[in-house]
């Protein structure tokens, strides 16, 4: 399956190849993720539960899902502008506080 079949092709902002994922587990994952989609939409045992393993769509659809997005360190879609943004704030100063001056009953104390 070539990345042009996938719907979504451009999902992840272009990176660094040393930031890359391994091709073969994107494609792999890629893959478990449609067919557990497909399993669950079309194959009606599918959507329910097992004693032994419990929730069927979370182990055929979730976990595949979960395991893509962990491989491309949890980036959200189209998410890269704000993000540049906020680096761009935290580089400012940080505002300090001033020294408040002691309670009067701190002073009385000493």
């Amino acid at each position: 399956m070539s990345s042009s079949l996938f719907p979504f092709p451009s999902t992840f902002p272009s990176r660094s190849r040393a930031e890359q994922p391994d091709a073969g587990l994107d494609r792999a994952l890629r893959r478990a993720v449609l067919a557990g989609i497909a399993l669950v939409l079309l194959v009606p045992l599918a959507r329910g539960s097992v004693a032994w393993l419990g929730w069927l769509p979370l182990w055929l659809v979730g976990m595949p899902a979960a395991a893509w997005w962990a491989l491309h360190r949890f980036r959200l879609p189209g998410g890269g502008e704000r993000r540049r943004q906020q680096a761009r704030r935290r580089r400012q100063a940080q505002a300090r506080r001033s020294a408040r001056p002691a309670p009067a009953a701190a002073r009385r104390a000493a």
